[in-house]
């Protein structure tokens, strides 16, 4: 099934549905912030492709709710930490759609520990995943992208990757990491019509954050001048912009944090 192709230049912003016929992978896409960033995405035109490792039913889900709303979707399986299993992965999407116009590099896991206490398998398994993730579909996406003449890349990383944060040694490095790659790609892929961005959450209104005990969310809030999380449409309406809007942008962090960190 190849998507019908659209012009190697930038969406209208204006067009009720200004990414249709285009192509656009979420990794992680199957909960949480991915699965919003999956649905705006789709509500915009562009057929979604729902990545995941576990979970294939909340994959499932996500693409009946995006075809219940008219609009396309599927799903793909694979560890994006493995390279092999990216490159098979990204291989069925070119000979299943023919093209990839979209990359949103969201996948990421915790193993928070203070560092005393962080094992050699509590930081590689977050590096891996988190930042290796990136490196691997990258790799694999950018020829797609410069055989369309147009792409955009958009990284999620973290204001942890900013500021830091006690106990998350290797995620905090691994979100830092995210923010050089960004503006490095950038740098190499604008004069290809490709922008890479990242977009920078603070604390986000998921399931991991309800599992957080009420007087530590209290105490989390305290620090927020906005004094809530955000929810993970606010996160996903970033990446739209992105993808849609930021024609001129790259290289740049979007900090969606409710003001917890201001930093230049």
């Amino acid at each position: 099934m190849e998507t019908k192709r659209a012009p190697a230049t930038a969406p209208d912003p204006t067009h009720p549905k200004p990414l249709l016929g285009r192509v656009a992978i979420v990794t992680g896409g199957s909960r949480g912030i991915g699965s919003s960033i999956a649905r705006e995405l789709a509500a915009s035109g562009a057929t979604v492709v729902v990545n995941y490792i576990r979970g294939s039913e909340a994959a499932a889900g996500v693409v009946a709710q995006i075809e219940a709303a008219g609009g396309s979707a599927g799903t793909e399986a694979g560890d994006v930490s493995n390279y092999e299993q990216v490159g098979e992965m990204f291989g069925r999407i070119k000979e299943r759609y023919g093209r990839l116009d979209v990359l949103v590099n969201n996948a990421g896991i915790l193993r928070d520990r203070t560092y005393k206490k962080m094992s050699i398998t509590d930081w590689h398994e977050v590096i891996d995943t988190n930042l290796g993730s990136v490196m691997n579909c990258c790799h694999l996406a950018v020829p797609m992208l410069l055989d369309n003449g147009w792409g955009r890349i958009i990284n999620i990383s973290s204001f942890v990757g900013q500021m830091g944060n006690f106990g998350q040694a290797n995620y905090s490095a691994a979100k830092a990491g995210i923010l050089g790659f960004t503006k490095t790609l950038a740098i190499e892929l604008a004069r290809f019509n490709i922008t890479v961005n990242a977009v920078c959450p603070g604390f986000v209104e998921t399931e991991m954050w309800k599992s957080v005990p009420e007087n530590i969310q209290e105490k989390i809030l305290e620090r927020i001048p906005m004094h809530r999380v955000a929810k993970p449409e606010e996160i996903a309406r970033g990446v739209r912009f992105f993808a849609i809007e930021g024609d001129y942008m790259t290289g740049q962090s979007l900090n969606i944090n409710g003001g917890i960190y201001m930093g230049w």
